[in-house]
């Protein structure tokens, strides 16, 4: 099961009080203050994992709670600091507050942590009140409260190429044979209700990973279909293939109207690199790329899946492209923050 967005709530442990406590020590009649400070309560943290692919396990649990800390003891013993509680996610994790909205921020890698809950501050203890004028202090502060708060935790999925395209247009069998995944495929609509993944591989160990999601059509920007889940997900894409099937009645009404669609989401979406891939070429017949308009596409294929043609020429377009655009950012990069 894809489970690619939940709500759970978090809380920090509470810090522990320090101590109000003096020395009782043989032939030290005048000891003086010392009672320790609480120990800190433990933080809630998100951990980036790769070893996942959903959010599946907060569906079974909503509730998370990091340990408190100890309280403070005699000797200017410091209280235990609290466990912290890991909530592991994997990569492409977007977090927000619940309530408010608040962007917390976003898990891209494996083993990257964000705080989203912190854990109180100890107490002070007697010790800390001590001066010249005020040497028998009885004075101490309660550990703070942690943090309590819900979270919203949206996995869009990190792929090198989206596949893009009208329920039916081929998508899933195109991953299917160009991967290793296996999609469900059949011949009626939203045969894809969750996202998939697959990764290509290449001659040389070389590979990159394609994403394979819910067909949009016209209307997803605002929500219709399945439209939203989809779009939520290329976001994260370096590159969109927009697969047209080939025995489309008009396919330059069919590129411009998935491009709308991606428009009218995100202008930053539309600005991604894509592709024009023409699938089911085998019902065509023979080899054959029809003429659209597609400004800013860095070309046009034709595939069949089925029959595997075409296969081997889109793959290296994708990869060489894909090294150009890597190039691209480390030029970015550097341009940014030279080496000194």
């Amino acid at each position: 099961m894809f489970i690619d967005r939940a709500v759970v709530t978090v809380s920090a442990g509470n810090g522990g009080s320090g101590i109000a406590s003096f020395r009782r020590e043989k032939f030290v009649p005048m000891g003086g203050p010392d009672g320790g400070d609480g120990g800190r309560g433990g933080d809630v943290i998100v951990r980036g994992d790769r070893n996942l692919a959903t959010l599946l396990d907060y569906t079974y649990r909503d509730s998370w709670t990091a340990e408190s800390g100890d309280h403070g003891s005699g000797s200017n013993k410091t209280g235990r600091s609290g466990k912290d509680v890991f909530l592991p996610v994997p990569p492409g994790t977007v977090i927000r507050d619940a309530r408010s909205g608040e962007f917390l921020g976003e898990i891209l890698e494996d083993g990257e942590r964000i705080v989203v809950a912190k854990g109180g501050r100890g107490g002070h203890g007697n010790t800390w009140f001590q001066t010249s004028t005020h040497q028998a202090p009885r004075e101490w502060q309660p550990g703070e409260d942690g943090e309590v708060r819900s979270i919203e935790l949206e996995l869009k999925l990190i792929a090198d190429v989206g596949l893009v395209g009208q329920p039916n247009a081929g998508k899933s069998t195109l991953l299917s044979v160009i991967s290793a995944a296996r999609p469900k495929i059949a011949d009626y609509p939203f045969t894809t209700l969750s996202p998939n993944l697959g990764v290509v591989a290449l001659p040389d160990s070389r590979s990159f990973v394609v994403a394979d999601i819910p067909g949009i059509i016209e209307g997803a920007h605002s929500g219709k279909g399945l439209g939203l889940q989809f779009l939520r997900h290329i976001e994260r894409t370096r590159m969109l293939a927009i697969l047209i099937p080939i025995d489309s009645l008009d396919w330059q009404a069919e590129y411009d109207r998935l491009r709308a669609e991606l428009t009218a989401y995100s202008s930053e979406l539309a600005a991604k690199p894509h592709c024009v891939v023409f699938t089911k070429l085998d019902l065509f017949g023979e080899q054959y790329v029809p003429d659209i308009v597609a400004p800013g596409s860095f070309g046009s294929w034709s595939v069949s899946a089925a029959a595997r043609m075409g296969l081997d020429t889109l793959l290296a377009a994708w990869w060489s492209r894909l090294l150009a655009l890597k190039k691209e950012a480390q030029a970015v990069a550097e341009s940014i923050d030279p080496i000194q």
